[in-house]
């Protein structure tokens, strides 16, 4: 009777377990069917190379360069991104690298999963990176750092490594994926345009602007020709005036008349 019952109870909890874990675990992202590979990658946010959810990036890089890549995510949407540097040359010791998502504010996003800063040794041939965002919300508090409908840049760097291991060459293979989506949830609001960095540069001024005529003969006044106050060479001006109208008057005073 007890053997029966403990089977039946193994049998539920089995059940229950594999009911909760499709909802718990989170597939790992794959490269789409048919998309193009991306060869490059940016230097700073402004030249971010743009990708897509799915499209693998396989670049040859140097230990020390920061490499960025921006995607687009959707409210409902759980974002995984997945890299691996690999060391083609021998290295003298260990480093650390480090996989950083910024959103169209250039706010830094949590990661909920993921080896988002591994240290690796000089024997290693490569290693294996990860980060998986929140959920992205269709809105949020001003104030709050949740991630929103918009453009994401990924960065991927070096933060702690041996000098002379720096300008070593390296590959480096990354892949953005939608794990999840959920859809807009029932969240009473809604981002009124997705966050987007802004990429227009200013224009650059290749030649020294001509000068206003009319504002030049507007601001030429007597008063702009007179010298600031606290100049020292005003005042000493001054106080020679002083001293010459104290002599004259001076030698008035004591000067003696003159005799008929």
């Amino acid at each position: 009777m007890r053997t029966a019952l403990f089977r039946s109870l193994a049998a539920v909890l089995a059940a229950g377990g594999s009911a909760l874990l499709p909802a718990a675990a989170v597939a790992a992202p794959t490269p789409s069917p048919g998309a193009t590979p991306v060869t490059r990658a940016g230097t700073s946010f402004l030249t971010a190379t743009p990708i897509t959810a799915g499209q693998p990036v396989r670049v040859d890089a140097s230990v020390g360069d920061h490499l960025y890549w921006s995607f687009p995510a959707m409210a409902g949407q759980v974002q995984e991104i997945s890299a691996t540097v690999t060391f083609p040359k021998a290295r003298s010791g260990a480093s650390t690298w480090t996989v950083d998502v910024f959103d169209g504010l250039r706010r830094r996003q949590a990661c909920t999963a993921g080896a988002q800063t591994p240290t690796v040794d000089a024997q290693a041939s490569s290693v294996a990176l990860g980060c998986t965002l929140r959920e992205v919300r269709p809105w949020a508090e001003p104030w709050s750092a949740d991630p929103l409908p918009g453009t994401y840049v990924v960065r991927l760097s070096v933060v702690d490594l041996p000098e002379p291991d720096l300008g070593a060459p390296i590959d480096v293979d990354l892949l953005v994926g939608t794990v999840a989506d959920r859809g807009a949830s029932a969240d009473d609001g809604e981002l009124a345009a997705p966050l987007v960095p802004n990429t227009r540069a200013g224009a650059v001024l290749n030649a020294v602007p001509a000068a206003d005529a009319e504002a030049d003969d507007e601001g030429d006044s007597p008063a702009d020709w007179l010298p600031e106050l606290g100049s020292r060479w005003v005042w000493t001006g001054i106080g020679g005036v002083l001293a010459a109208v104290a002599g004259v008057v001076g030698f008035a005073l004591t000067r003696r008349p003159r005799r008929a």
